[in-house]
């Protein structure tokens, strides 16, 4: 083949640094524009002039990556908004293909749809289409309709245009994750900004005694749970636990107004079933979205020996007194869904025991092996924390359900006799004296001391002292010719923990009682010297009657506050 002649060369190479100088010029165009709706429509009219053609437009796929629709048109006829499917038309093959489209002749080329021609008069007699390539795949087309020369477009043509139509798919993806990441930003600040709302809502903790404790765990950044608590004229204290249906900005708004109207009603000091009524009637007039409530709402007085509770479709209160679960039902449908409907009270009898209410969070958190724990499982739960303090009881059941996988918000409040004044009780335990039970001891020690949140290595040490203590009653004490019980209480106040282990066995000589250094004691025989180590103190005393000892030890920690803790 004989080389071009030189002035052909000459326009060729012409041509080629045109288009480069275009292609530069263009990309800097679309890198640095902040409003990239404006320079598509000057980009596409650019791309219009450079091409020689007489029309030019560049669509988009929709969200659904199903229809393409025109965002920009230049030329005699305004086709913005247009919508194509998918694999119909030139435009529609050139995304579903990946590939540029060339039309020499539009008039006898059946992949043209002559229907826009057949609305507006304008003829389409050649066009070359090609795709916004994307890392991800096309996410529209660039179409140039009919040269102005008369001619028809080219494979060379094709080539340009698909290198003009780098920059522009760029600039659009570009946009597009900024703009996501931007609502990304307004979300979080929206989110953060209803969390701490509701957050404002909850009430405070009141200590000196006061008789409820609750606690609030979001399953995601905000919540559609709540609780209050307030005083009522008579000295009598009201308090409501809800749930709101669904998840997300609008479950939490709605929470907002529910919870803001059940406390107006409820400081009325109307009774349960009433201010049940009452809210629902209230709700059932105004559109929910198809959302609803479920609540529970009653009245205790100040020292917790009576309460009074009625409930709209929430999980059953669970009353635990002395080891045994009574559990009190529902009394009616949610809240908002139906106008006229009564609820039924309940009158509890809250002497020396607890009354749980809780959300479905509690019962259908899921565990190890994605099962829900159901209300065996809360159950559970209770018991295993029973023997501690209020608070320490409900920061444990807390941090075991964290420990799990939630799947809603969850929700607690607890109602119980508390004394104003005092350490808190971490754990309290009576248990014969034989090495076989002090597994399950060390156990319900080491989750105590996990519910006061003191630090890990700090727990071992503390759970492997007061193994040595009890192990040295069972040896020592008791020995192998009698038998008795072994009492193990543990508190904690201002961040000092006391352990006193009481046992029945004949008074020992406490002057006889020395630790020995660590190095010359043989393996399960640490007793005294571990104590000596690890505790700031302690004191053995023989008990007046003969019968009997007694061993207090102490220990100084630094308790850190866990996330929510203020609203417990």
């Amino acid at each position: 083949m004989s080389p071009a002649p030189a002035s052909q060369q000459t326009v060729a190479v012409a041509s080629e640094k045109r288009a480069l100088a275009f292609l530069a010029d263009l990309s800097e165009t679309l890198a640095v524009s902040l409003d990239l709706r404006q320079t598509l429509s000057e980009a596409v009219n650019r791309i219009a002039d450079f091409m020689g053609a007489e029309a030019a437009s560049l669509f988009l796929l929709d969200d659904d990556r199903k229809m393409l629709e025109c965002k920009v048109c230049v030329g005699p006829i305004d086709i913005a908004g247009l919508r194509i499917p998918l694999g119909q038309g030139v435009v529609g093959r050139t995304v579903a293909e990946n590939a540029s489209q060339v039309v020499a002749d539009a008039l006898s080329d059946p992949r043209v749809d002559h229907t826009t021609d057949s609305d507006t008069g304008f003829v389409t007699r050649s066009l070359l289409c090609t795709p916004l390539a994307t890392a991800k795949g096309p996410i529209g087309a660039l179409e140039v309709v009919n040269k102005r020369s008369g001619g028809s477009f080219s494979a060379d043509d094709a080539e340009i245009l698909r290198l003009i139509a780098a920059p522009t798919s760029l600039a659009i993806n570009n946009a597009r994750m900024a703009h996501e990441l931007v609502q990304q930003a307004r979300m979080k600040r929206e989110f953060d900004l209803a969390r701490r709302m509701q957050k404002s809502l909850l009430p405070k903790r009141r200590r000196d005694g006061f008789p409820l404790l609750g606690v609030n765990l979001p399953a995601h950044e905000i919540s559609g749970d709540f609780y209050d608590y307030f005083d009522l004229p008579d000295g009598r204290i009201g308090f409501l636990i809800g749930d709101v249906s669904g998840k997300g900005l609008d479950a939490a708004l709605l929470m907002v107004r529910v919870a803001s109207l059940l406390r107006w009603i409820g400081k009325e000091g109307t009774p349960p079933e009433q201010w049940l009524e009452r809210v629902n009637e209230e709700l059932c007039q105004s559109s929910l979205d198809g959302r609803f409530v479920c609540a529970l709402v009653g009245h205790c007085d100040r020292h917790a020996q009576h309460v009074q509770i009625a409930a709209a479709g929430f999980p059953p209160a669970m009353l635990y007194r002395r080891g045994e679960f009574t559990e009190f039902l529902s009394g009616g449908p949610p809240l908002g869904i139906l106008p006229g409907m009564t609820f039924e009270g309940r009158d509890i009898d809250l002497a020396n025991a607890s009354l749980y209410c809780f959300s479905d969070g509690v019962t259908d958190v899921r565990d190890a092996s994605n099962r829900t724990i159901g209300s065996e499982g809360a159950r559970e739960l209770i018991r295993r924390h029973a023997g501690a303090s209020a608070e320490p009881r409900l920061r444990g059941i807390i941090s075991e359900l964290k420990q799990m996988h939630l799947v809603d918000d969850t929700t607690l409040l607890l109602i119980e006799r508390m004394d104003g004044n005092g350490p808190e009780i971490l754990l309290k335990r009576s248990f014969p004296a034989k090495p076989e039970h002090m597994r399950e001891i060390r156990s319900l020690l080491r989750t105590a001391l996990d519910d006061a949140n003191v630090e890990a290595s700090i727990r071992d040490n503390l759970v492997l002292a007061v193994d040595e203590a009890c192990c040295n009653v069972i040896r020592h004490a008791y020995g192998p010719d009698s038998s008795g019980d072994i009492e193990l209480h543990v508190t904690s106040e201002n961040g000092k923990l006391e352990f006193r282990v009481l046992d029945s066995a004949p008074a020992v000589d406490p002057a006889c009682v020395r630790p020995k250094p660590l190095g010359e004691c043989r393996s399960g025989g640490l007793g005294v010297a571990l104590i000596d180590k690890v505790m700031d103190d302690w004191d053995l005393q023989a008990l007046p009657a003969g019968t009997g000892n007694r061993l207090i030890m102490h220990k100084t920690i630094g308790v850190r506050r866990q996330e929510g803790d203020e609203h417990e």
